[in-house]
């Protein structure tokens, strides 16, 4: 048993981030919260995690602090190219296809988990390259990380950081400044960020497309279920939902239809 975090503090605010957030702290990940925790403490200057404990449960700042700083911010411009191989040849063909003929000209995109904004950027220039002319893009970019947020807000990103955008795009969307690359206004305009919750309803509606990849694997299986019934709630009826590679719906008692496609496996609503 630790020092620092005993079997009864490590259970309070399992408990605790569990509550607020459906993110599940196994026994294994146990040494990551506590070295989380303990630049929590340093950060409020208090001695022990009772204290500490006290002072998340009567500050609401600290607490989505202490979310954020357990949250992990894994991402990257074009991140799984078979996802996007399906987002290009099948999904937005798909969407064009189906809008035009109900004389709809907007598309409408969640990406749910955006960490830095790195997936939001490129979705915008994903639509912007293949949507014909005439179509309305809204993407909405949400987190549980109010620090990754702004970096997405911010559009900079370092050198090291833009691997993975093709030259032509990196010359066509991004501006070369000292230490690295600026978005342009041209992909700003069409993002939104904002901080978000996924444990609580988004109030989005009618989406054409759900981007969720690499955060259900941070549920246990009911808030991975109530999580995926929002996403049905929000999306329109008809529509595409991608999650990470390594996670699946299979087993689980959900509305949306496993789509497979010569690329990659998405899931669909099809009402």
């Amino acid at each position: 048993m630790s020092e620092f975090l005993s079997d009864a503090d490590f259970t309070r605010f399992r408990n605790l981030i569990y509550d607020e957030s459906g993110i599940h702290f196994s026994e294994s990940n146990r040494t990551i919260l506590e070295s989380r925790l303990k630049e929590r403490l340093k950060a409020a200057k208090l001695e022990n995690v009772g204290q500490y404990f006290n002072h998340v449960r009567s500050n609401q700042e600290e607490l989505k602090i202490l979310l954020d700083a357990v949250t992990t911010n894994l991402t990257r411009f074009f991140r799984n190219a078979a996802h996007w191989e399906t987002f290009e040849n099948y999904v937005v063909p798909d969407l064009v296809k189906y809008k035009r003929s109900r004389g709809d000209n907007r598309i409408r995109i969640w990406s749910a988990g955006c960490s830095t904004g790195e997936e939001p950027y490129t979705i915008a220039m994903e639509l912007l390259e293949l949507l014909p002319p005439g179509f309305d893009i809204q993407i909405l970019a949400s987190d549980l990380s109010l620090k990754s947020v702004l970096t997405g807000q911010q559009g900079f990103y370092a050198e090291s950081r833009i691997n993975g955008v093709p030259e032509h795009l990196l010359e066509k969307y991004f501006d070369r400044k000292e230490g690295g690359y600026q978005v342009k206004d041209v992909l700003k305009k069409l993002v939104t960020f904002d901080y978000h919750n996924l444990k609580h309803d988004s109030g989005k509606r009618n989406l054409d497309v759900v981007f969720c990849r690499n955060v259900l694997i941070y549920f246990d299986e009911p808030a991975q279920k109530a999580v995926v019934e929002r996403f049905w709630d929000a999306m329109a009826s008809h529509s595409f939902l991608f999650i990470g590679h390594s996670e699946s719906l299979f087993g689980m008692k959900t509305k949306f239809a496993f789509l497979k496609t010569d690329w990659a496996c998405i899931y669909a609503k099809e009402i």
